[in-house]
């Protein structure tokens, strides 16, 4: 039996290098996230940009990376990748970008549609009780429905058109009660307005596509340091309000 290996004042340092498997950063995490995404459109075309558009419109999934990358691939920017529907290669130019952005505006109209389901079945006391697994609080969902109470039907479109809100607008559409009918059209009309303006971005990009992509790394650096500096600021001002409330008469 080998002997265990001996300690010295250096063992903590050793220890984490030679026996604790490092944990990914956030930035690799996100990097990877980006790698999959790209490859997958490249690999699958169409049928991937559907499914992916599709979760995003439930969950903030980078709809804008995706339909910049798709809008560069139907110009054809993406070295010995070809935009395909139905298993048929579509001829790089306005055929490819229209097709690709159409898809995208289905995608996430599908999603967008399974989204106003679960909140019409689920109600208010899906979102009690459950609200999490979608990232939608008690307190988001309200700031939902003061936006639906400011907006009326007119709330879908535009949250159709507003970062992050887009993703979280569909199941309190369909808790709220929103008409079918109208939900559907308002977000077709927004999501293809929003596809066609990133895959035109992504078009507009054309051969300077994988420069972006290669630098994509510097925003992850940046949306990581965000995330850490509001998470300090959440903590620091928590601590502080709890240490007034310590410090108050009577407390």
């Amino acid at each position: 039996m080998d002997d265990p290996p001996k300690l010295d004042e250096s063992f903590p340092i050793v220890a984490a290098h030679a026996y604790l498997r490092p944990l990914p950063c956030p930035t690799v995490i996100i990097a990877s996230l980006t790698s999959s995404i790209t490859s997958s459109i490249a690999d699958s075309g169409a049928y991937a940009i559907f499914g992916l558009m599709a979760l995003d419109s439930l969950l903030p999934l980078g709809g804008e990376l995706i339909m910049l990358y798709a809008g560069a691939l139907g110009a054809g920017a993406i070295a010995g990748k070809h935009a395909t529907l139905f298993g048929s290669q579509l001829s790089n130019g306005l055929e490819a970008f229209l097709v690709l952005a159409l898809v995208g505006g289905l995608g996430y109209l599908a999603g967008s549609l399974v989204g106003w389901g679960i909140g019409r079945l689920g109600g208010r006391a899906l979102i009690e009780s459950h609200g999490r697994w979608f990232h939608i609080s008690p307190a988001a969902f309200a700031r939902a429905e003061r936006w639906f109470d400011r907006f009326g039907p007119r709330a879908v479109f535009f949250g159709r058109l507003t970062p992050v809100v887009r993703s979280f607008i569909s199941i309190p559409a369909g808790v709220l009660d929103s008409p079918l009918g109208m939900y559907t059209a308002l977000t077709f009309a927004g999501g293809l307005i929003w596809c066609l303006a990133f895959a035109g971005a992504g078009w507009a990009l054309g051969g300077t596509w994988k420069d972006l992509h290669d630098n994509f790394r510097y925003a992850d650096y940046a949306a990581v340091a965000a995330v850490v500096i509001v998470a300090g600021l959440v903590v620091w001002h928590r601590l502080r309000a709890r240490g007034r409330r310590r410090g108050a008469p009577g407390a």
